[in-house]
């Protein structure tokens, strides 16, 4: 659905030193995914979007887009895809129906007053349709907004900070309607600055400060930055059981923390059995077990540190 290759894109400045916005950006984005496009203020992720929907051109290097080629067939990729930004413009003076018929005219929608009916809906404003743009809440303004974007029905949707912004009820809605989009086989490329919300709604995600740093699923980057790790909760712990436990085969670190040992597994399913049977033949009382859960935002600040130490190194 995306494919890049060697996509940069610097901006010339006349007096002063060029800005690399994004260098040397390779990624497949497959269809019928989520993708996750993270990374902090400035790092080149609304430049990339801009790039891929055809808004502005790249300095160097190839993309094709819904099967078209960036430079080449740029109307045809501002045809398959849909853009929400990140401060969606609206007339404020018109009606929320006035707003979506302009948008929808120009991409020559068939059955513009359906297609306003069915989104208006599915994110409740259709109740809403006939009032001025400008009493609208900002959530609600992003909700029309996500409406625009899609009436068309794009092969390829963009999402710049769908939720920022939103109070929470609004974020719920926002997110549960990108979720109805992916069981419907749509690919969605999105940046956020909510990590949780990457978590929850992304297939893979990709780490980028100018250039791109990791690319994985959630789940491979945790296990690749941070191995797997169970925790045992016991009712109290006699430390001679600490060198036991680590001397058991699939085991690589064992620490003690408050009544509980974290221990750093291969295979949890196959292990957890070995090592309660150990602990119990010991006197321990186990109350519980669960394996440690690494946070989006642990992975992401820990990539982004492991990035900086390395550009600090060159």
């Amino acid at each position: 659905m995306i494919e890049t290759n060697s996509l940069t894109k610097i901006f010339k400045i006349k007096k002063g030193a060029d800005i690399p916005a994004v260098v040397d950006l390779t990624l497949t984005v497959r269809e019928g995914e989520v993708f996750g496009f993270l990374g902090p203020n400035g790092a080149g992720k609304t430049t990339t979007i801009r790039m891929l929907t055809s808004l502005i051109g790249p300095t160097s290097g190839t993309a094709r887009v819904c099967g078209y080629e960036l430079g080449l067939n740029d109307q045809d990729i501002r045809r398959s895809v849909g853009l929400l930004t990140e401060s969606p413009g609206m007339y404020d003076r018109l009606s929320a129906a006035k707003n979506l018929a302009i948008y929808a005219n120009l991409y020559d929608v068939e059955d513009v007053e359906g297609q306003l009916k069915k989104y208006l809906q599915m994110l409740g404003l259709w109740s809403r349709r006939d009032d001025p743009v400008g009493s609208f809440s900002k959530g609600m303004r992003q909700k029309l907004a996500i409406c625009r974007a899609l009436l068309h029905e794009p092969r390829l949707l963009f999402l710049d900070e769908p939720t920022s912004g939103l109070d929470p009820e609004a974020a719920k809605l926002v997110r549960s309607f990108i979720e109805d989009l992916r069981s419907q086989g749509r690919t969605i490329f999105m940046c956020t600055h909510n990590l949780n919300e990457a978590d929850r709604l992304c297939d893979r995600i990709g780490i980028f400060r100018t250039n791109l740093i990791e690319v994985d699923t959630p789940q491979n980057l945790r296990l690749k930055l941070f191995g797997r790790k169970v925790v045992f909760h016991l009712r109290s712990v006699d430390p001679s059981w600490i060198p036991l436990v680590s001397s058991l085969e699939g085991v690589s670190d064992v620490s003690l923390i408050d009544n509980k040992l974290v221990i750093a597994l291969e295979n949890p399913a196959n292990q957890n059995p070995h090592i309660i049977r150990t602990l119990v033949a010991q006197g321990a009382d186990v109350q519980f077990v669960g394996e440690l859960r690494r946070s989006l935002e642990e992975i992401y600040l820990q990539t982004m540190g492991e990035n900086q130490d390395e550009v600090a190194k060159s």
